[in-house]
Protein backbone atom coordinates (compact mmCIF):
# COMPACT_ATOMS: atom_id res chain seq x y z
CA UNK A 1 0.00 0.00 0.00
CA UNK A 2 2.82 2.39 0.82
CA UNK A 3 4.32 1.91 -2.63
CA UNK A 4 1.02 2.83 -4.25
CA UNK A 5 0.82 6.02 -2.18
CA UNK A 6 4.35 6.97 -3.23
CA UNK A 7 3.88 6.30 -6.93
CA UNK A 8 0.75 8.44 -7.28
CA UNK A 9 2.46 11.72 -6.23
CA UNK A 10 5.48 10.74 -8.30
CA UNK A 11 3.31 10.21 -11.38
CA UNK A 12 1.62 13.56 -10.78
CA UNK A 13 5.00 15.32 -10.60
CA UNK A 14 6.19 13.60 -13.80
CA UNK A 15 2.95 14.58 -15.56
CA UNK A 16 3.39 18.16 -14.41
CA UNK A 17 6.97 18.32 -15.69
CA UNK A 18 6.01 16.78 -19.02
CA UNK A 19 3.10 19.15 -19.46
CA UNK A 20 5.50 22.07 -18.93
CA UNK A 21 7.45 20.85 -21.96
CA UNK A 22 4.43 20.48 -24.19
CA UNK A 23 2.43 22.86 -26.34
CA UNK A 24 0.37 25.79 -25.16
CA UNK A 25 2.59 27.11 -22.36
CA UNK A 26 3.32 30.56 -23.78
CA UNK A 27 1.23 33.36 -22.28
CA UNK A 28 0.89 36.40 -24.54
CA UNK A 29 0.65 39.93 -23.14
CA UNK A 30 -0.39 41.56 -26.43
CA UNK A 31 -2.26 40.54 -29.56
CA UNK A 32 -1.18 42.99 -32.27
CA UNK A 33 -1.23 41.85 -35.87
CA UNK A 34 1.85 42.91 -37.85
CA UNK A 35 0.79 44.54 -41.12
CA UNK A 36 1.92 42.89 -44.33
CA UNK A 37 5.28 44.22 -45.59
CA UNK A 38 8.12 43.51 -47.99
CA UNK A 39 11.32 45.44 -47.32
CA UNK A 40 15.05 45.11 -48.12
CA UNK A 41 17.64 43.82 -45.67
CA UNK A 42 21.35 44.58 -45.25
CA UNK A 43 22.19 41.95 -47.89
CA UNK A 44 19.92 43.70 -50.42
CA UNK A 45 17.47 40.77 -50.17
CA UNK A 46 13.71 41.03 -49.90
CA UNK A 47 12.26 40.18 -46.49
CA UNK A 48 8.50 40.03 -46.02
CA UNK A 49 6.06 39.17 -43.27
CA UNK A 50 5.27 35.99 -45.23
CA UNK A 51 8.95 34.99 -45.43
CA UNK A 52 9.26 35.41 -41.64
CA UNK A 53 6.18 33.33 -40.86
CA UNK A 54 6.83 29.95 -39.31
CA UNK A 55 9.54 31.30 -36.99
CA UNK A 56 9.18 33.69 -34.06
CA UNK A 57 11.23 36.88 -34.20
CA UNK A 58 12.34 39.80 -32.09
CA UNK A 59 11.73 43.20 -33.63
CA UNK A 60 13.15 46.64 -32.85
CA UNK A 61 13.29 50.14 -34.37
CA UNK A 62 16.75 51.68 -34.75
CA UNK A 63 18.88 53.79 -37.13
CA UNK A 64 22.58 53.95 -37.81
CA UNK A 65 23.13 57.68 -37.13
CA UNK A 66 21.47 57.42 -33.73
CA UNK A 67 23.59 59.06 -31.04
CA UNK A 68 21.58 57.98 -27.99
CA UNK A 69 19.54 54.79 -27.54
CA UNK A 70 20.28 52.70 -30.64
CA UNK A 71 23.87 51.63 -29.88
CA UNK A 72 22.95 50.23 -26.45
CA UNK A 73 19.78 48.67 -27.89
CA UNK A 74 21.79 46.90 -30.58
CA UNK A 75 24.35 45.75 -28.02
CA UNK A 76 21.54 44.48 -25.81
CA UNK A 77 20.15 42.52 -28.74
CA UNK A 78 23.54 40.85 -29.28
CA UNK A 79 23.49 39.84 -25.60
CA UNK A 80 19.99 38.42 -26.04
CA UNK A 81 21.27 36.36 -28.95
CA UNK A 82 24.04 35.02 -26.72
CA UNK A 83 21.34 33.95 -24.25
CA UNK A 84 19.54 32.21 -27.13
CA UNK A 85 22.74 30.39 -28.03
CA UNK A 86 23.17 29.17 -24.44
CA UNK A 87 19.74 27.57 -24.80
CA UNK A 88 20.66 26.13 -28.24
CA UNK A 89 17.80 28.03 -29.90
CA UNK A 90 17.90 28.04 -33.70
CA UNK A 91 14.42 28.71 -35.11
CA UNK A 92 14.19 32.48 -34.68
CA UNK A 93 15.05 35.78 -36.38
CA UNK A 94 16.04 39.26 -35.20
CA UNK A 95 14.50 42.07 -37.24
CA UNK A 96 15.55 45.70 -37.02
CA UNK A 97 13.46 48.30 -38.85
CA UNK A 98 15.44 51.42 -39.76
CA UNK A 99 13.58 54.60 -38.86
CA UNK A 100 15.92 56.62 -41.11
CA UNK A 101 15.49 54.80 -44.45
CA UNK A 102 16.89 57.60 -46.62
CA UNK A 103 20.30 57.24 -44.95
CA UNK A 104 20.21 53.55 -44.05
CA UNK A 105 20.71 51.72 -47.32
CA UNK A 106 21.84 48.04 -47.27
CA UNK A 107 25.55 48.95 -47.38
CA UNK A 108 25.22 51.33 -44.42
CA UNK A 109 23.24 48.73 -42.45
CA UNK A 110 25.88 46.06 -43.15
CA UNK A 111 28.63 48.36 -41.86
CA UNK A 112 26.57 49.21 -38.78
CA UNK A 113 25.98 45.57 -37.84
CA UNK A 114 29.66 44.75 -38.32
CA UNK A 115 30.49 47.18 -35.49
CA UNK A 116 28.83 44.90 -32.93
CA UNK A 117 29.89 41.50 -31.53
CA UNK A 118 26.95 39.71 -33.14
CA UNK A 119 27.17 35.96 -32.36
CA UNK A 120 25.34 34.89 -35.56
CA UNK A 121 24.51 37.58 -38.11
CA UNK A 122 22.63 35.09 -40.33
CA UNK A 123 19.70 35.49 -37.90
CA UNK A 124 19.60 39.28 -38.34
CA UNK A 125 17.57 41.25 -40.89
CA UNK A 126 18.10 45.01 -40.71
CA UNK A 127 15.41 46.46 -42.97
CA UNK A 128 15.03 49.52 -45.15
CA UNK A 129 13.47 50.38 -48.52
CA UNK A 130 10.45 52.49 -47.54
CA UNK A 131 9.71 56.15 -46.81
CA UNK A 132 9.84 57.87 -43.43
CA UNK A 133 6.05 58.22 -43.48
CA UNK A 134 5.59 54.53 -44.29
CA UNK A 135 7.72 53.32 -41.38
CA UNK A 136 6.00 55.75 -39.01
CA UNK A 137 2.59 54.41 -39.99
CA UNK A 138 3.80 50.79 -39.94
CA UNK A 139 5.32 51.17 -36.44
CA UNK A 140 2.14 52.66 -35.05
CA UNK A 141 -0.27 50.20 -36.64
CA UNK A 142 1.75 47.03 -36.10
CA UNK A 143 3.68 47.70 -32.89
CA UNK A 144 1.80 50.62 -31.31
CA UNK A 145 5.08 52.51 -31.08
CA UNK A 146 6.09 56.02 -32.13
CA UNK A 147 8.44 56.88 -34.98
CA UNK A 148 8.73 60.62 -35.65
CA UNK A 149 11.22 62.66 -37.62
CA UNK A 150 12.88 65.43 -35.64
CA UNK A 151 12.98 68.52 -37.90
CA UNK A 152 15.57 70.28 -35.72
CA UNK A 153 18.37 67.75 -36.38
CA UNK A 154 19.23 64.45 -38.09
CA UNK A 155 17.86 62.33 -35.24
CA UNK A 156 14.59 60.38 -35.29
CA UNK A 157 12.34 60.01 -32.27
CA UNK A 158 11.34 56.39 -31.75
CA UNK A 159 10.40 53.83 -29.12
CA UNK A 160 13.01 51.66 -27.42
CA UNK A 161 11.05 48.45 -26.95
CA UNK A 162 11.87 44.98 -28.22
CA UNK A 163 8.87 43.11 -29.61
CA UNK A 164 8.35 39.36 -29.62
CA UNK A 165 6.41 38.26 -32.71
CA UNK A 166 5.06 34.74 -32.95
CA UNK A 167 5.12 32.30 -35.88
CA UNK A 168 1.90 33.80 -37.29
CA UNK A 169 3.03 37.43 -37.30
CA UNK A 170 1.33 38.48 -34.04
CA UNK A 171 3.14 40.71 -31.53
CA UNK A 172 2.72 38.74 -28.29
CA UNK A 173 5.03 40.64 -25.92
CA UNK A 174 7.08 43.82 -25.62
CA UNK A 175 10.08 44.45 -23.39
CA UNK A 176 12.37 47.31 -22.49
CA UNK A 177 15.19 47.31 -25.05
CA UNK A 178 17.30 50.18 -23.76
CA UNK A 179 17.46 49.90 -19.97
CA UNK A 180 16.45 47.15 -17.53
CA UNK A 181 16.32 44.63 -20.35
CA UNK A 182 14.92 41.28 -19.09
CA UNK A 183 17.46 39.10 -20.92
CA UNK A 184 16.55 35.85 -19.18
CA UNK A 185 12.81 36.41 -19.57
CA UNK A 186 13.19 37.09 -23.29
CA UNK A 187 15.26 33.92 -23.73
CA UNK A 188 12.70 31.80 -21.84
CA UNK A 189 9.81 33.37 -23.77
CA UNK A 190 11.52 32.67 -27.09
CA UNK A 191 12.32 29.11 -26.03
CA UNK A 192 8.69 28.52 -24.98
CA UNK A 193 7.32 30.04 -28.17
CA UNK A 194 9.58 27.85 -30.33
CA UNK A 195 8.61 24.74 -28.33
CA UNK A 196 4.90 25.56 -28.62
CA UNK A 197 5.24 25.89 -32.39
CA UNK A 198 6.64 22.38 -32.83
Amino acid sequence: MKKRHLTLPLLMIVALVLSACGNGNFKADTNWEVQSFEYTNQHDEKVSLDSLKGKPWLGMFIFTNCTTVCPPMTMNMTDIQKAFQKKDLEDYKIVGFSVDPEVDNPKVLTKYLAEYPVPDDSKWDLLTGYTQDEISEFALKSFQTLVKDNPSDDQVIHGTSFFLVDQNGIVVKSYGGYQDVPFDTIAVDMETLIADGK
